[in-house]
């Protein structure tokens, strides 16, 4: 009974109330007119509740989200399916979508009864400015009856998943070829001779097909021969992204690690675009993948956040395991942090560092911890160059294009230190080519 009155609306009560009224001076006049009305005024929202309540547990929901992960500030649409599985046509059916509160209001939608074996489809677009991972629903459905005397909730379990990426920055694709292609014509290299199994050309064996008989050796050797293979091969990368909390500043979307979190994300699917093999490093260690690098970059991304950590000690001894190009997005190093980083790199592999910028501090910092963190960076940009690493610094995501662009160009006869921008207004965009020697 607490249930039933609980289910009652505004009218719902007037009724039970005015019934109740109608039925006592009914009893006392005594009227027994008056009394029927008053049976009749509390009965009506009773059977009313029952008629609604048989429609309560006879309601499926299917959702589908379209795509399931977007980058911020692009739109997801959400499609609700409600199907009636009764026989009987259900009463006025009010629906509300829960949504977190960086994805707006809740959407709620009147649906006029939905058939016995119908279905209605419920539609909204939903985006955010703010990367995550959020949990959409459960649909919640109040079945009201035709007079408007009861409305019975029903929440149910299923919900919906978005993931919101992290920014991403088309790249252009660098000019100088061979070092930064994938696969491709260029990135093709053929087995080399050390075994039976890579003597080129070789005899032929059963599964191997015709077309690649090579006839000429053929008629050489008086029996089929057959070319040798020629292998794919994906160049590799490391991407370090420095998540330290206290080599960042700012708080909310334009701090210096959301701008890191973006040029990460740009870089990576650039990456993954060149056909490159990357893994992810930050300075806590390497992000183990079970999936495509390109879903678990994104995936990481759009729910990482910084770190109480002081030290890179951790992701550079996993950029010491690795092999190929170092491509790294740093916030504010220490000379012995810089020089840390400059031995993680092997051999003649590219390596590449993107040091955001003390412009993009927060504006309650003071002149000298700003001039301070302006002096640490000068310091790991000369570190870092004079190792032979590229390096460019970098203040907004306008900036970001301009520096990888000068970091893929090919270092000019003479280019011994820093480019510096013309003017103050502009974006600051720094590059450091090979150092000589």
């Amino acid at each position: 009974m607490r249930a039933l009155f609980g289910a009652l609306t505004t009218r719902g009560r007037s009724f039970v109330a005015a019934g109740v009224a109608a039925a006592a001076c009914g009893l006392l006049i005594p009227e027994p007119d008056l009394l029927r009305v008053g049976a009749l005024l509390i009965v009506l929202p009773l059977l009313s509740a029952l008629a609604a309540s048989r429609a309560r547990y006879r309601l499926s929901c299917t959702r589908r989200i379209l795509p399931a992960r977007v980058p911020t500030d692009h739109p997801a649409q959400l499609t609700v399916r409600l199907a009636n599985v009764s026989r009987l046509r259900t009463g006025l059916l009010l629906a509300e979508d829960a949504l977190p509160y960086s994805l707006g209001s809740r959407p709620r939608f009147v649906l006029d009864g939905i058939e016995a074996g119908g279905s209605r489809e419920l539609s909204y677009q939903i985006r955010s400015d703010t990367r995550g991972r959020f949990t959409i629903g459960p649909l919640q459905v109040r079945v009201a009856d035709t007079f408007g005397l009861v409305e019975i909730g029903r929440s149910f379990s299923s919900v919906s998943t978005l993931t919101v990426t992290p920014r991403i920055i088309p790249l252009a694709r660098p000019s100088l070829a061979g070092s930064w292609l994938g696969d491709g014509d260029r990135g093709k290299r053929t087995i080399a001779a050390s075994g039976e199994d890579d003597v080129a050309p070789r005899a032929y064996r059963d599964g191997d097909g015709l077309r690649r008989v090579h006839w000429r050796s053929t008629a050489r050797y008086g029996e089929l021969m057959v070319r040798r293979e020629e292998q794919h091969w994906r160049n590799t990368a490391s991407l370090f992204l420095d998540t330290r909390r206290g080599a960042h500043t700012g708080t909310g979307p334009s701090s210096s690690f959301e701008l890191a979190v973006s040029a990460a994300a740009s870089i990576g699917m650039h990456l993954t675009g060149e056909g490159f093999d990357a893994r992810l490093v930050t300075d806590a260690g390497e992000i183990p993948r079970q999936d495509t690098f390109q879903d678990m970059l994104l995936d990481t991304l759009a729910v990482i956040g910084t770190s109480r950590g002081t030290s890179i000690r951790d992701g550079v001894a996993a950029l010491a395991v690795g092999s190929g190009q170092i491509v790294a997005i740093l916030g504010t190093l220490s000379a012995e942090q810089a020089r840390q980083l400059a031995a993680a790199r092997r051999g003649g592999a590219p390596a590449m560092a993107l040091l955001l910028a003390a412009g993009a501090s927060r504006p309650d910092r003071s002149r000298a911890i700003a001039g301070d963190r302006a002096d640490r960076a000068d310091g790991a940009v000369d570190i870092l160059a004079s190792a032979g690493w590229r390096v460019a610094t970098v203040n907004s995501a306008a900036s970001l294009i301009a520096a990888w662009d000068r970091l893929n160009r090919p270092a000019s006869d003479g280019e011994t230190g820093v480019l510096h921008p013309g003017g103050p207004d502009d974006d600051r965009v720094a590059a450091a080519g090979q150092a000589q020697g």
